[in-house]
């Protein structure tokens, strides 16, 4: 018995070797952290992190098309995930937590300090789910869906982390 993964995954019981061999599925899944049996959003937007680490430096121009790609692309591979899952909005996808959390960071000053409040704020946006993001979540369906509050989620954190930044809440 392994105790970090289920045996199956969605009504269509997808293996987790099924999903790490599907290009669509592993994007999907986080590049597999989705496959965690707790907590499987915010191991996803722990996948976040590197993706960061590596594309921050590249400049805010380079930055923000990567965050773009991410999130328009996001809209396919979660629907196409959902669908051969047989399942809206498993947990297990996580892609759109990737961008939520790459959103939560646009325009914000690299530093270990602001990547964990950056963490930090968008996993409790995306967890709360305030007005609109709720509203979201259960009334928008597909891969649009999907993404959709996780993309709020992440520029209402970007907003209160930029606020923070920018005052002597963080000097």
């Amino acid at each position: 018995m392994n105790i970090f993964l289920k045996d199956a995954y969605g009504k269509n019981s997808l293996t987790a070797k099924a999903i790490l061999t599907d290009p669509v599925l592993f994007l999907a899944f986080g590049f597999g952290s989705g496959l965690a049996k707790k907590a499987p959003g915010t191991c996803g937007t722990l996948a976040a992190i590197p993706l960061y680490l590596l594309i921050a430096p590249m400049g805010n121009l380079v930055y923000c098309l990567i965050t773009v790609i991410a999130t328009i692309a996001g809209i396919w591979i979660c629907d196409i995930a959902a669908e051969k899952l047989g399942e809206h909005d498993f947990g297990g996808i996580v892609w759109d937590e990737v961008a939520g959390y790459l959103i939560t960071m646009l325009f914000i000053p690299f530093g270990w300090q602001n990547l964990l409040l950056g963490f930090v704020l968008f996993r409790f946006f995306d967890i709360l789910k305030p007005w609109p993001i709720k509203v979201a979540d259960r009334q928008v369906k597909g891969g649009f869906g999907i993404m959709l509050d996780d993309v709020l989620a992440g520029v209402m954190a970007n907003i209160v982390l930029l606020f923070a930044i920018n005052s002597t809440l963080l000097d």
